[in-house]
C-alpha cells in the first residue's frame, strides 16, 4: 500500500516520531521549551538566572564564614579581610568580591544532612532534600514557568558535570517528568570543551551536510501539508509549532550572536579571566542579555599552569589528588578561589553596568560544605565533606546587598540559627524569580508543586 493510502492515525505516529530526522534539524533540546504555552502568571517582569555550581564543595571556612580567632586547625593559614559592608568579613582570596559586598548577600546556615556528592548534588538542583528519580531540576521549573520570548533557548547547561561524584544525568539534563522540552541545551562536554579554548565552537546551531534552511522551510510546509487533515489540533498542533520555532531559530541570528564569545572585546574578556569559569560567566551574561531565562554553570576553574587533568571537580578539595587545599594546584585553594574571585566579581559588576543585575539573579553554591577540621588526604592535607553548615552567595533580582543571614558556631561546623534547607533555599530562588513557590507543575494540575519550602523573605 502507497504511504499516502494508509490510515491517517499510523502516517501521524510516524511523522510525530520523525519530523525532526525528516527536517534535518538537532536542536530538541534547545528549541522544544518554546512549544509549550507561557505560564498564565506573567504580572512580575521577566527575569533570569545565573546559578554557579561549586562542584565539589566549597570550604565556608576559608570564604564566607572565616572564624579568625579559632584554632589554627580550624581556621587554616587564610587571614579574613573586611568588606565594603562594615561588619562583614570574608576570606582574603575574594579582594574583589569583598569590595562588592553591597551588592550581594550571603547565607551562612545552609544545611542539610547528606555529605555525599551524588545525592547532594541532586538535591541541590532539585531543591528537595529527598528528590524522586525523576524530579526535574530548578532550571527545568524555570523553563516551564517562565520561558522566553525571545529567539533563544530558555534554558541552557555550561559546562557538563564530570568525574565520579557527578550526578546522574537525569537529574539535570532531561527536564525530568516536566520532559525532554525542558531539557537544557548543553555546551562544553569535556574539560577542555569551554570558551577558554582558542578552537572552542558551539555547534548546536550547525544544519546537517546538504540542508539549508530554505529547504528546511519546504519540508516543513510539506509536513503541514501531510497534517492538515487534523483540524482538532492537540499533540501534532503543538508539534508542528515546535517545528516552525526549530526552523525560525535556525533562520535567525539572535542566540547564534549571543553565543558568539569571540564577540566580546579582548580587554573585558581578561577581565573575567581567561579560565573556564571567567569565560563560561561572560557567556552566560551574553545568553542571559539575549532573552535565555537560566544559565546553569558547574564551578570548573581549569588547570593551573603545569597542572595535568584529573577532574573538574574543582571544589572537592580532600587532598586526594596530591595537591593541598592551602596549594596552588587546580585542586587548591590558592588556584581555584582567585578564579572565583576574578569572575563573579566581573560578572556582577557587568550585570550591575549593563542594567541587568536587577533582573538577573546570581547564585554562588555548593552541594556541601568542608569540615572545620583539617585533615591529611591521600597525599596532601585538606578538609572533608561537610554538609550541616556551609554558605552560599545571592545577588540581583532584588536581593538585598550587603546582608549576611545565619549564623554559624564558633568552628563553622553547626548552625547556631536559621538554618536553610534545600527546600527553603529553592523557594527563595524562585519569589525572587517572580515565580510562586506553590505553582503547580505536574500534569494533574495539584499533586506537585515548584517548591514545598519557605521564602526566606528577610534577603529582600
Amino acid at each position: 500500500m502507497n504511504f499516502w493510502n494508509k490510515p491517517l492515525l499510523g502516517r501521524r505516529r510516524v511523522l510525530q516520531a520523525g519530523a525532526l530526522p525528516f527536517l534535518g534539524l538537532s536542536l530538541p533540546r534547545l528549541l522544544a521549551s518554546e512549544a509549550i504555552q507561557q505560564s498564565s502568571d506573567q504580572s512580575s517582569p521577566e527575569k533570569s538566572c545565573i546559578f554557579i555550581f561549586q562542584y565539589g564543595g566549597l570550604s565556608q571556612l576559608d570564604s564566607w564564614d572565616p572564624k579568625p580567632e579559632g584554632p589554627s586547625e580550624i581556621r587554616g593559614p587564610y587571614k579574613s579581610i573586611p568588606t565594603a559592608v562594615p561588619g562583614f568579613w570574608v576570606g582574603e582570596l575574594m579582594p574583589r568580591l569583598a569590595q562588592l559586598a553591597d551588592r550581594y548577600c550571603v547565607i551562612r546556615s545552609m544545611s542539610h544532612n547528606v555529605p555525599v556528592h551524588d545525592v547532594a548534588n541532586s538535591m541541590l538542583l532539585a531543591g528537595q532534600s529527598l528528590p524522586a528519580l525523576n524530579a526535574p531540576s530548578f532550571g527545568s521549573i524555570v523553563s516551564k514557568l517562565r520561558p522566553t520570548s525571545e529567539g533563544v533557548p530558555s534554558h541552557v547547561w555550561l559546562q557538563k558535570f564530570g568525574g565520579g561524584s557527578m550526578p546522574p544525568d537525569s537529574t539535570y539534563l532531561t527536564g525530568g517528568f516536566l520532559g525532554m522540552a525542558h531539557a537544557p541545551i548543553l555546551v562544553g562536554t569535556g574539560h577542555d570543551d569551554n570558551p577558554a579554548n582558542p578552537n572552542f565552537r558551539v555547534d548546536a546551531y550547525d544544519l546537517p551536510d546538504g540542508l539549508s534552511v530554505a529547504r528546511a522551510r519546504d519540508r516543513l510546509e510539506l509536513l503541514h501539508l501531510m497534517e492538515g487533515e487534523n483540524p482538532d489540533g492537540g499533540p501534532g498542533d503543538s508539534l508542528s509549532r515546535f517545528r516552525e520555532r526549530a526552523v525560525d531559530l535556525l533562520d535567525g541570528s539572535r542566540a547564534r550572536k549571543a553565543f558568539d564569545i569571540d564577540r566580546e572585546p579582548a580587554g573585558v574578556r581578561d577581565r573575567y579571566g581567561r579560565h573556564p569559569l571567567g569565560q563560561n560567566l561572560l557567556m552566560a551574561r551574553r545568553l542571559v542579555e539575549a532573552g535565555v531565562r537560566m544559565v546553569n554553570v558547574v564551578g570548573w576553574c581549569g588547570l593551573a599552569p603545569s597542572d595535568k587533568f584529573v577532574s573538574i571537580e574543582t571544589w572537592d578539595m580532600h587532598g586526594n589528588a596530591g595537591i593541598d587545599i592551602f596549594g596552588d594546584g587546580w585542586n587548591g585553594l590558592g588556584w581555584a578561589l582567585p578564579c572565583c574571585d576574578q569572575a563573579v566579581s566581573a560578572l556582577i559588576e557587568d550585570l550591575d553596568q549593563r542594567g541587568l543585575l536587577d533582573r538577573t539573579l546570581v547564585v554562588l553554591v555548593g552541594e556541601f560544605g568542608r569540615t572545620p577540621q583539617i585533615s591529611r588526604g591521600a597525599s596532601a592535607i585538606g578538609r572533608d565533606h561537610w554538609a550541616k553548615c556551609y554558605s552560599a552567595m545571592l545577588a540581583g533580582a532584588g536581593i538585598r546587598g550587603g546582608h549576611v543571614y545565619g549564623r554559624s558556631d564558633r568552628q563553622g561546623a553547626y548552625v547556631m540559627d536559621r538554618p536553610v534547607s534545600p527546600e527553603d533555599f529553592a523557594a527563595t530562588l524562585f519569589h525572587a524569580l517572580g515565580i510562586p513557590p506553590d505553582t503547580p507543575i505536574h500534569p494533574d494540575g495539584f499533586s506537585v508543586r515548584a517548591s514545598s519550602g519557605t521564602p526566606i523573605l528577610d534577603l529582600f
